[in-house]
C-alpha cells in the first residue's frame, strides 16, 4: 500500500508544481520603459495616455523615465537592459555617450523599441538613431538623410530628390489604410480605418533598411500635404532587434483614437516577442467613423 502511495503522491505533486509554473508563466507581463522629459509636443499629456493604454492591455507594465531638462543629460542614463520594450516620446538633447551606447547595444543585441511620432524628429545626425527608426523628419534632415518613403501604384517607392526630411498639413481626422494585412501588428485590423485628429507627417526621409511598410495614409493636398501616401504603421529590424514605428500620435486626443492605441499596443507586444496575441476591439475605427476612448 506505501509503495503505490508515494508515486502518487510524488505524480500529483509535480503536476501541481508544472502547472504553477505554467500559470506563473502565463501571468508574466512585459516590462515597458517609457522615455519623455524634452519634446516639441506636449509630454505630460501624452506619456499618461500611453502609460494607461499599455497597462489596460493586461500585457504590460510600464515605468515612466523623464530626462532632465536643458542639454547637460550626463546623470540621466535609463536602464534599458532591464525591459522588454523601450518607447520613445522623447525629442530634445543629446543623449550622452554613455545612454547612445547603451541605446544601440540594448536594440541591436534584441531589444524591443517603439518610436512615437515626433521621437522620429531626435538626432538628425545621430547615424545608428537613424538606422534604427528607419525615416525621421526635421532635425537637419536631408537627401544626406536617405531616401523619402511613400507607397505608389501599389509599391514602396524610394525617391532619392532632394530637398528637406519632414512636414505635414493641418491636423485632420484621416484614413489609414493597410498594405500589409499579414503582419502579426496588422493582422485582422479593417483595410481602411479613421483615425482621429492627428498631424500627417510627410516627406520623412532616412535609411529605410530593412524596413517593412505596414499602413499608410495619403496627406491630403488640400490640407497642405504633399499628395502621396506615406507611411503610418511599419518595422525595423536592427541586428537582433525588433523596431515598431508610428508617424501618428501627435497630442493626447490623437492618442484617444481606439485604433491608435490597439496599434501601439499591438506594436509593443510585437517589438517584445516577435508575435501579436491580442484580437482587434469591438471599438475599432471604420473606414468612415472615428472611434475614441476617454
Amino acid at each position: 500500500m506505501l509503495r503505490t502511495f508515494l508515486p502518487v503522491t510524488l505524480l500529483v505533486a509535480m503536476l501541481l508544481c508544472q502547472t504553477t509554473q505554467a500559470a506563473e508563466k502565463a501571468t508574466v507581463k512585459i516590462k515597458v520603459l517609457i522615455l519623455d522629459g524634452q519634446n516639441n509636443h506636449n509630454w505630460r499629456s501624452t506619456t499618461p495616455v500611453m502609460k494607461k493604454t499599455l497597462e489596460s492591455a493586461g500585457l504590460f507594465t510600464v515605468d515612466v523615465s523623464t530626462s532632465p531638462g536643458g542639454r547637460d543629460l550626463s546623470k540621466w542614463s535609463p536602464q534599458f537592459s532591464k525591459y522588454g520594450v523601450i518607447v520613445s516620446n522623447y525629442n530634445g538633447a543629446p543623449w550622452s555617450e554613455k545612454t547612445q551606447k547603451a541605446f544601440v547595444d540594448y536594440t541591436k543585441g534584441g531589444g524591443g523599441v517603439v518610436i512615437i511620432h515626433a521621437a522620429n524628429n531626435s538626432f538628425g545626425s545621430w547615424k545608428e538613431y537613424n538606422e534604427i527608426i528607419g525615416l525621421g523628419g526635421w532635425g537637419g534632415r536631408s537627401e544626406k538623410s536617405g531616401p523619402y518613403v511613400y507607397f505608389k501604384d501599389g509599391k514602396i517607392v524610394r525617391d532619392t530628390s532632394k530637398g528637406r526630411g519632414g512636414s505635414h498639413g493641418a491636423q485632420r481626422p484621416f484614413q489609414v489604410i493597410v498594405r500589409n494585412s499579414d503582419h502579426p501588428v496588422t493582422k485582422g485590423m479593417p483595410a481602411v480605418w479613421l483615425h482621429a485628429k492627428d498631424e500627417l507627417y510627410d516627406r520623412l526621409r532616412g535609411p529605410a533598411e530593412n524596413m517593412t511598410v505596414l499602413a499608410t495614409a495619403y496627406s491630403e493636398p488640400k490640407a497642405g500635404g504633399r499628395g502621396e501616401h506615406e507611411p503610418m504603421i511599419f518595422t525595423v529590424s536592427y541586428g537582433k532587434g525588433r523596431v515598431f514605428h508610428t508617424p501618428m500620435g501627435h497630442a493626447d486626443y490623437s492618442m484617444k483614437c481606439a485604433g491608435f492605441q490597439a496599434t501601439l499596443c499591438r506594436g509593443a507586444e510585437w517589438a517584445a516577442t516577435g508575435k501579436v496575441t491580442q484580437e482587434i476591439p469591438k471599438d475599432f475605427p471604420t473606414a468612415n467613423k472615428v472611434s475614441t476612448r476617454k
